[in-house]
């Protein structure tokens, strides 16, 4: 019984200190490698580092203050991204290579919808299991041939080259050669699972379409880090094709998730 007291008491002591507010990062932890990444340079200040994968890819690590709300933020550097290469060392402009998994799911969305059935399976599944219910999602082929998925908050129609797809925290819009994904989700910051409050935050955003500069074929980020700031934030840029994405976007992910507590 007095071991019992002694549960209670810590996890009323551990909610008590998650109300305070979530320590604010003052300098990125960017390790000499991560998995497939090197990194290339690092910030005097600490604020901001570079990776390149060996096939090309660079990730743009860095420590961002919030202008305004964490949604305006990250669609600024999102704005950013689609329409300037930003900064990139002279190796880089050489070789780029593929953003991660989750472009090549992108595409495959825009080739046949039915093929994301999968997927939006998964980030359901998940968005499901953190809000304590159960659910399960299946596709179905419509009268008229066309792909189409229709739950509760999960809607997935293919018409033409054009798809769209809106299920929990994941958004993907896909036109010919373009297609965006978005995703944002609310979670607890590290050391807070007891908490009621989702202080934190991640988000993802892929891009890849035609009107890119300077030849470049895919752009993104993974955001993570307390709602209130700052930010720690993974620009990644491609100009080649690879098959390498999934061990890539596993450790941008890891990069994040070490910095932004999440």
């Amino acid at each position: 019984m007095k071991a019992g007291f002694l549960l209670v008491a810590s996890a009323l002591t551990l909610t008590a200190c998650n109300r305070e507010a979530p320590r604010a990062l003052t300098k990125l932890d960017c390790p000499s490698t991560e998995g497939e990444l090197t990194r290339i340079s690092i910030a005097a200040d600490g604020k901001s580092c570079v990776y390149r994968s060996s096939d090309g890819t660079e990730v743009n690590l860095e420590l961002t203050p919030l202008v305004g709300t964490p949604q305006q933020t990250l669609a600024k550097i999102e704005a950013d991204l689609r329409s300037t290469p930003g900064p990139m060392t002279p190796e880089a402009e050489a070789a780029q290579a593929e953003t991660g998994a989750k472009i090549a799911e992108a595409a495959a969305v825009k080739a046949n919808v039915g093929a994301m059935a999968a997927e939006v399976a998964r980030v359901h599944a998940e968005a499901a299991a953190d809000a304590g219910v159960s659910t399960s999602v299946s596709a179905k082929l419509d009268d008229a041939g066309s792909n189409r998925i229709d739950l509760p908050g999960i809607h997935v129609s293919e018409e033409g080259d054009s798809a769209n797809v809106r299920i929990g925290p994941l958004h993907v819009d896909a036109d010919g050669d373009d297609t965006t994904v978005n995703i944002y989700r609310d979670v607890r910051m590290r050391g807070e699972a007891l908490s009621r409050e989702k202080r934190g935050l991640r988000a993802t955003f892929i891009y890849t379409g035609k009107d890119l500069p300077a030849g470049y074929r895919y752009v993104g980020f993974e955001a993570g880090g307390p709602k209130s700031g700052p930010l720690t934030v993974a620009k990644v840029r491609s100009k080649l094709d690879t098959e390498s994405g999934d061990k890539i976007y596993h450790d941008v992910q890891e990069l994040v998730r070490r910095n932004g507590g999440v």
